[in-house]
């Protein structure tokens, strides 16, 4: 093939109708079925210790080309806990898992990948949320089609830098990895909150456990290497001060040093410089204000979508949060509050009403609606700790993670419900699949940045809401990205770039 035409090209823009003549028909290669070396995408993973191999162990009909990490010791651990289970043999998705890993290119920092290895058609991001924004924008101003978990940017700032990047490049995919955007269970609940059968929708209640049971989140920071006292007085009153300078004290107790293999510096991209703890990585990176967005980032996307895209929501105009007390004071926290909830105000679009929306978290869970049966559970046996309530004049809808199992309050809106005709088309492969098969033309992406940006700067609003004041209605100026009656929390809009990380 000529020079003049690269490979990225010829897979992205749909000039293989163009230079047709110049592939072999798929039936003389091999028959039916057959994938020519042609029809595959060159794809670079970013962040592969957890949920960025289960996104790769779904993309395995391609070519996966590089590979790139921070820690590869603890890839190769999470690998290999695939590839040796406890019982029984390794699955064959695992084994070809471990076939394409070993194959491909192994790079540490990501620009270095993106400037070597030229030969990359699309990427995938999953990493911690603090670097999806910088490694998303690299890529794409690359013409990179691009996936990336959710929530899709660490702050209001970096989710309309991605849209405004996807705007301007509509020849690449994008895709965020809130995987029940494609899921029948939210076709179904948008189905049937269309169809009317709810009558006007005024309300919605969306709420997780997160971060119980998952990672810490109302802690203080780890004190100096070494610093291992607790107190001084041997009586000391335990109130929450004397409970944050003992774990404090407790986490100093832990090795400072990096572990061998660990970045610690390309770890922290474009967040503060601070020292390395365990505390931090792997994981736990979510509950701490340098790397995560806390709860509502986590499941926000999983939870909040389907409200969002059935009643066609769009930008709140209000927004206000209250939570228990912030890990490491409320001035310089170092870690979300344990438990929070917010209340968004959209207002009427069309012919829809303005809806009031309130989140959840922490294991808090909203107050009973007069709809909902006195022994009806907010959650069904084998339930993740996650749900939601759409609220209508004329019934109600429950719904679990994902739009999973809804229920329908009361009974003869449940039976009415039951006779909404399905009219989405159902995708029929992984939200994974979903996003190659878009990058080849071959259907359309389930949830790309158009959509999935507003919906992720819902969910960041509410953290900087929160950070605006406990329980302070601050009033958002969407067109202009600010608040209007509190300039001083438009700061918590972005977030401080360490230098040489800058957006």
């Amino acid at each position: 093939m000529s020079s003049y035409f690269s490979r990225r090209d010829f897979v992205g823009t749909g000039a293989t109708l163009a230079m047709g003549a110049m592939i072999v028909p798929r039936h003389v290669l091999g028959g039916q079925g057959y994938r020519a070396p042609s029809d595959k995408l060159n794809i670079a993973c970013v962040g592969i210790g957890g949920m960025g191999m289960s996104n790769m162990s779904q993309m395995l009909s391609e070519n996966i080309v590089a590979v790139c990490d921070v820690d590869f010791p603890y890839v190769e651990r999470s690998l290999q806990a695939r590839l040796k289970p406890r019982e029984g043999p390794p699955t064959p998705q695992n084994v070809q898992l471990g076939e394409a890993y070993t194959k491909a290119a192994k790079y540490a920092d990501f620009r270095q990948m993106l400037e070597k290895q030229k030969d990359i058609d699309a990427v995938l991001v999953a990493t911690p949320d603090h670097l999806h924004a910088t490694i998303a924008l690299a890529a794409m101003s690359l013409g990179k089609h691009v996936y990336v978990q959710k929530p899709l940017a660490y702050s209001v700032y970096e989710s309309r830098l991605l849209a405004k990047k996807a705007a301007e490049n509509p020849k690449v995919v994008t895709q965020m990895g809130n995987q029940g955007h494609s899921m029948d269970g939210s076709h179904r609940v948008t189905e049937i909150v269309r169809s009317g059968v709810l009558g006007t929708v005024h309300e919605v209640h969306v709420w997780t456990d997160r971060p119980v049971r998952y990672w810490a989140q109302g802690i203080p920071r780890p004190r100096a290497a070494g610093a291992a006292v607790l107190n001084s007085n041997p009586r000391p009153q335990w109130n929450m001060g004397t409970v944050d300078n003992a774990v404090r004290a407790a986490m100093a107790i832990n090795d400072f040093t990096p572990p061998e293999g660990f970045n610690w510096d390309l770890y922290l991209g474009p967040a503060p410089e601070i020292p390395y703890h365990p505390a931090y990585h792997p994981f736990a990176w979510r509950g701490w204000l340098d790397f995560g967005v806390g709860s509502i980032g986590d499941m926000g996307a999983h939870l909040i979508d389907q409200a969002y895209t059935a009643l066609e929501l769009t930008y709140p105009t209000s927004i206000s949060a209250s939570s228990s007390p912030w890990g490491g004071g409320e001035k310089n926290p170092a870690t979300y509050p344990l438990a929070m909830t917010a209340q968004f105000e959209y207002p009427a679009v069309g012919k829809r009403g303005p809806v009031d929306l309130y989140w959840y978290d922490g294991g808090l869970l909203p107050p009973r609606p007069p709809m909902m049966p006195d022994d009806a559970p907010f959650a069904l046996p084998e339930s993740d700790g996650g749900g939601a309530m759409i609220i209508g004049d004329k019934g109600m809808l429950m719904h679990e993670t994902y739009g999973n199992r809804p229920r329908i309050f009361p009974e003869g809106t449940s039976k009415k419900a039951e006779a909404v005709a399905k009219s989405i088309p159902r995708i029929t492969v992984s939200h994974e699949m979903n996003w190659i098969q878009a990058c080849k033309g071959e259907a359309k992406a389930s949830s790309p940045f158009s959509q999935a940006a507003p919906l992720t700067e819902t969910m960041l609003l509410g953290i900087a809401a929160l950070r605006a004041g406990q329980g302070r209605k601050v009033l958002y100026d969407a067109p202009n990205m600010k608040f209007t009656n509190a300039p001083e929390a438009n700061q918590y809009l972005t977030r401080v770039y360490r230098k040489g990380w800058e957006l």
